[in-house]
């Protein structure tokens, strides 16, 4: 399981189930979740849609206790019946360009090794950052859709990427 802390040079990255988050944690989740997906792309959509409750939750800090990465971990059975996946992948706006993002990534990756075993993990990734999920190894499958208005496309990471 995965109630460990882990310090990343710029990022201090913590993994916890919904259950042992905090309120303060939580706060900051939704509130970032709400700052980038519906203030920043203008998006309205059902946030809070119960997968919250069954997911791990992977947060980046600051030295200053501010959050400017999260991730939210599936397990398979979720968000698609066959793949654990990785959604609500956001980096705050003062940590773009730092690589905060890219870490967040890499990291949601390991922790969902260690959760989840070495399977293929399923994102849906907003399309114009197709280049940087394949720069992961993820790859597109189907056809580009619409989500919430925004294009969205299918993208597979395979397991045993060792």
């Amino acid at each position: 399981m995965c109630f460990s802390t882990y310090q990343i040079p710029m990022i201090t990255f913590e993994c916890l189930p919904f259950i042992q988050l905090s309120v303060f944690q939580l706060y900051d989740i939704l509130k970032l979740r709400q700052e980038v997906f519906a203030v920043e792309q203008k998006c309205v959509y059902q946030d809070c849609d119960d997968k919250d409750l069954q997911g791990w939750h992977l947060m980046g800090y600051d030295e200053k206790r501010q959050l400017l990465a999260y991730a939210r971990l599936l397990p398979k059975g979720i968000s698609y019946p066959d793949y654990p996946s990785i959604g609500r992948i956001v980096s705050a706006p003062s940590a773009r360009g730092t690589g905060a993002g890219r870490l967040l990534v890499q990291q949601s990756v390991e922790e969902m090794r260690q959760l989840f075993g070495d399977q293929p993990i399923k994102i849906g990734a907003q399309v114009y950052l197709l280049n940087f999920y394949q720069s992961f190894g993820f790859q597109t499958i189907g056809e580009a859709y619409l989500e919430d208005g925004i294009p969205h496309i299918h993208m597979i990471l395979d397991g045993d990427r060792d």
